[in-house]
C-alpha cells in the first residue's frame, strides 16, 4: 500500500506516517531508492493502532517503543500505571489551584507591609540636612514610591513577577566577590579627595563635573577617609 492508501486506512494524515517513520515508532516495509516513496503493509495498521493510542494518553516516544512488542494485557498494564501518575498529577494541580488564591493574598499582604514600613520610614528621616532636599520634593518622592508599591499590589497581571522557593544551599552556590584595593590599585587615580565631611551635600557639588564618565565610590567611616574614584586607567580619578 501506498502511504496515502495506508493513510485513508488508519484514517489519519501522511505526514503522521512520515513523523512515525523519523522517530523510528512506525516504520514502512519498503522505500522505493528512485522515488522515496514508502509503502506499508495492510497488518501494520495495528501497529498504528498502538502507537496513536499510546502516544495521546501521553507516553513518550521512548516508552512508546518499549511497548510495541509488548502483548495487550502488558500494554493493558501500562495504561493503568499511566491513569494512577495522571490521577495523582491531577491532585497535584487542584491541589494548588486552592492554594493559589490564599498564596497571592498572603503575597499582597506582605506586599502591603512593605509599603507600609518604607513609606514610615521616609516620612520620619528628614533629607534636608544630608541631600538639601526641601520637603516638597521630598514628599513628591514618597508619593512616587508608595505609587509604585500601589501598582503591584493592585494589578491583577502578575506576569512580570518570579516566585522561586528559597532554600539555605542557593547561598552555598554564591561565589565571594573578589576584593579589590581601589585605593592602591595602579589602575586607578585619585583626583579629588575630601576628609571630614557629614552630609553628602558637602561635597556633591564639587564632583558633579567629574561624573561625566562612569565612577565608583568608595567610602568608609570616620576616621578614615571617603572617596570616589573612577575605573578607567586613562581617566582623572576621584578621591573624597
Amino acid at each position: 500500500m501506498t502511504i496515502k492508501e495506508f493513510a485513508r486506512l488508519c484514517g489519519c494524515n501522511p505526514q503522521t506516517l512520515r513523523y512515525y517513520d523519523h522517530v523510528n515508532l512506525l516504520k514502512p516495509v519498503k522505500v522505493d531508492q528512485w522515488s522515496g516513496y514508502r509503502y506499508y503493509e495492510e497488518e501494520q495498521a495495528l501497529a498504528f493502532v498502538k502507537v496513536k493510542n499510546l502516544q495521546k494518553a501521553g507516553f513518550t516516544i521512548e516508552e512508546i517503543k518499549e511497548l510495541l512488542d509488548k502483548d495487550n494485557h502488558v500494554i493493558y498494564k501500562a495504561f493503568g500505571a499511566k491513569i494512577t501518575e495522571e490521577e495523582k498529577r491531577l491532585q497535584e494541580i487542584r491541589a494548588i489551584q486552592k492554594s493559589y488564591q490564599t498564596e497571592m493574598t498572603d503575597m499582597k499582604k506582605k506586599l502591603e507591609n512593605i509599603r507600609d514600613k518604607v513609606k514610615e520610614s521616609m516620612e520620619a528621616y528628614d533629607p534636608t540636612e544630608e541631600f538639601g532636599i526641601d520637603r516638597d520634593t521630598y514628599s513628591q518622592m514618597i508619593e512616587s514610591v508608595n505609587g509604585f508599591f500601589e501598582s503591584m499590589i493592585s494589578r491583577n497581571d502578575d506576569s512580570d513577577f518570579e516566585y522561586s522557593e528559597y532554600s539555605e544551599s542557593d547561598d552555598e552556590s554564591q561565589e565571594e566577590p573578589e576584593y579589590v584595593d581601589l585605593l592602591n590599585n595602579p589602575d586607578y587615580e585619585i583626583v579629588y579627595e575630601k576628609h571630614g565631611w557629614r552630609f553628602v551635600k558637602d561635597f556633591f557639588r564639587s564632583i558633579l563635573p567629574l561624573m561625566k564618565d562612569e565612577i565608583m565610590l568608595w567610602y568608609s567611616f570616620f576616621p578614615k577617609a571617603r572617596a570616589i574614584i573612577t575605573p578607567s586607567p586613562t581617566r582623572p580619578l576621584v578621591c573624597c
